[in-house]
């Protein structure tokens, strides 16, 4: 409060001393509100940075479901709570994460896991998965409209059971973490598990061998033989032209890889390659003395390597001889990743004291789909 000078009659002092502290209430009043306002601009940012689901509002990160499972059973370990809400036990043991959870957790895989973003996913209900595919076409033929109708032949099928296994992770945060309210604990929880989960996942969709883990399409049969002459699930690929990397015409090399694949599989196709490789492939030119590089001219637009995008996958073996450095396919058709819809957390507040994990479990499988779409090239031994 500002000092009244000592000539001041009493009555108008009193007044100054009123209105200072109407003042002085006016500017608590001011704090509060502008503290309530930035406690709701918090709550809706994390809100935004959230996926969008489907189903109206209890399909939110503040749904009953979620809030039971995060405040009852991840801060607090409370089953009772989580288990009135959802009931989902796994056999082995954890709780099935709410769908909420389980979508920020795909979106981060997605953005994490470069496979992923480009094969073909599926959500299955059990640990096998099968599909059936056409490995000869369906026949058919011409006919007048009143001629007869003969039997084609009979298609050939052949099975595709992607290997599974049991992806786990096992972030871990203190309990003083985990009482602050304020820490967003299901963000921090999804996170944690993606990154995990797409270290593991990377790895597995490249060069898996297919032993409680996914059949990575570089351990796939190879061959030189063109589509027609190469067994199922066998993957076409080209040499290089040079044990140590690329011969004197590179561009050649590149598309003729491009043009072992056919015209419909090769809209949407996409070159992947670890950034070594890439390093190496940005340098290439044409005879005339052009770049086979060609940047993004749009922010968020992909680099191109004759007009099909670029992948970066560090999974991918660096250029050596006898390796497979790159690969030109359409994943989506190529690649199946197979996988059981819900995470599966148990919280662990026992083994490493004052730290509590959450083992998060989660079965995935892969395996190349359709051979014709996915090709390499090979640096000749």
């Amino acid at each position: 409060m500002d000092m009244i000078p000592e000539n001041t009659p009493l009555a108008e002092s009193f007044d100054i001393v009123a209105r200072q502290d109407e003042a002085d209430a006016a500017i608590a009043g001011l704090r509060t509100d502008m503290d309530d306002v930035k406690s709701r601009l918090e709550r809706v940012s994390r809100a935004a940075a959230r996926p969008a689901l489907a189903g109206g509002a209890s399909d939110t990160m503040d749904s009953p479901e979620v809030k039971g499972f995060v405040d009852g059973y991840l801060r607090r370990g409370s089953e009772t709570q989580v288990k009135s809400i959802s009931g989902s036990v796994a056999k082995d043991g954890g709780y099935a994460v709410p769908r909420e959870i389980d979508a920020l957790i795909a979106r981060e895989l997605k953005e994490i896991s470069p496979i992923r973003d480009l094969a073909q996913v599926v959500q299955v209900g059990s640990a096998g998965y099968r599909k059936l595919v056409s490995t000869g076409g369906t026949a058919s033929g011409w006919v007048g409209e009143i001629a007869g109708r003969p039997e084609t032949d009979t298609p050939e099928f052949a099975e595709i059971a992607p290997p599974t296994g049991e992806l786990y992770a096992n972030p871990a945060a203190s309990q003083a973490m985990l009482d602050d309210t304020a820490f967003d604990l299901e963000g921090w929880l999804a996170s944690e598990i993606a990154m995990e989960f797409a270290r593991a996942e990377g790895a597995a969709f490249v060069g898996g061998n297919g032993v409680n883990q996914p059949l990575g399409f570089l351990s796939s049969p190879v061959s030189t033989a063109s589509d027609a002459l190469r067994p199922f699930k066998t993957l076409q690929y080209i040499g290089s032209g040079d044990d140590a990397g690329f011969d004197a015409n590179p561009e050649a090399r590149l598309i003729d890889l491009v043009h072992t694949m056919k015209a419909g599989h090769r809209q949407g196709a996409s070159w992947v390659m670890n950034s070594s490789t890439l390093s190496m492939v940005r340098k290439l030119k044409t005879a005339d003395g052009a770049f086979l590089w060609q940047p993004g001219l749009v922010e968020g637009q992909p680099d191109r390597l004759l007009g099909y995008p670029v992948v970066e996958a560090e999974d991918m073996p660096d250029v050596a001889a006898g390796a497979f450095p790159i690969a030109f396919g359409n994943f989506k058709a190529g690649y199946l990743i197979a996988e059981r819809s819900a995470t599966t957390i148990l919280r662990d507040p026992f083994t490493n004291k004052p730290f509590v994990h959450f083992y998060a479990t989660k079965r995935v499988g892969g395996q190349v789909l359709d051979s014709a779409a996915i090709k390499l090239l090979k640096i000749e031994s």
